[in-house]
């Protein structure tokens, strides 16, 4: 969500990389902070459309860049302060009858996203003359508290789930009290979104590639796992889910 190329970023590894010539690519921009989230769904779905095929889900932000050096606005000293550069990557694939399930290998089992009406002002970049104007809205952590519960609940019932089937939080941590909402949505205690906290104060919000490094540490043991939900807030005003079940 921090930048746009052409030829993009696919075509620039397939080059420098020396990739296969015959690779599918699909470049995705826009889809800010939820982006890895819906972009991992987006690689599930293509995988499940051609069994035995790897397909390499990559997220790269470089927050940086847009950096406005003569703006002193409030919100841009915020995002200057909040927002962090990162590339995370993760392969999927689904297997074919005549293969089983990799041992060790969680499954993407359902995915889903809820776009609230008269949100459109919430979150996004206004494109300025110097760059990128980020755009994040005050009402976020409210929204979260407010309103993602029932849209949670609704995607959760229909892939016959509830909360309580729900063993662990993979959430990226859009700024501290987001993160203080959402525990409450799930009914935690203040700081048990452990992972996700530490990677926000790690490496800040690295827009959609934050999420993976949360999923990351939960998966090597950092927190207990289980059935995980994975799920992000973005632009559109969007709220991203994604189920993985244990290996």
């Amino acid at each position: 969500s921090s930048g746009v190329a052409t030829p993009g970023l696919d075509a620039l590894i397939v080059e420098d990389m020396n990739r296969r010539r015959d690779v599918d690519r699909l470049p995705v921009f826009g889809l800010g902070c939820a982006g890895g989230v819906i972009g991992l769904a987006r690689a599930g779905q293509m995988a499940i459309s051609r069994p035995g095929t790897r397909v390499l889900f990559l997220v790269v932000e470089l927050c940086g860049l847009t950096f406005r050096s003569n703006d002193s606005s409030k919100s841009n000293v915020i995002a200057t302060a909040l927002f962090g550069d990162g590339a995370a990557a993760a392969v999927l694939t689904a297997e074919t009858p005549e293969t089983t399930a990799r041992a060790g290998t969680p499954v993407l089992s359902a995915w889903g996203e809820h776009t609230w009406a008269g949100t459109l002002d919430v979150m996004g970049w206004n494109v300025e003359d110097d760059g990128f104007g980020v755009l994040v809205s005050r009402d976020i952590p409210g929204i979260g508290r407010r309103d993602y519960g029932t849209a949670l609940d609704r995607f959760l019932a229909a892939n016959g789930l509830a909360l309580d089937d729900i063993d662990g939080f993979a959430v990226h941590p859009g700024g501290a009290k987001v993160v203080d909402a959402l525990e409450e949505v799930f009914g935690l205690d203040p700081g048990e979104l452990a992972c996700t906290r530490a990677v926000l104060r790690d490496f800040g919000n690295m827009s959609a590639a934050t999420v993976l490094f949360v999923l990351e540490r939960i998966l090597a043991g950092a927190e207990p796992s289980g059935r995980i939900l994975i799920s992000s807030l973005g632009p559109g005003f969007t709220a991203a889910f994604s189920v993985l079940e244990p290996a």
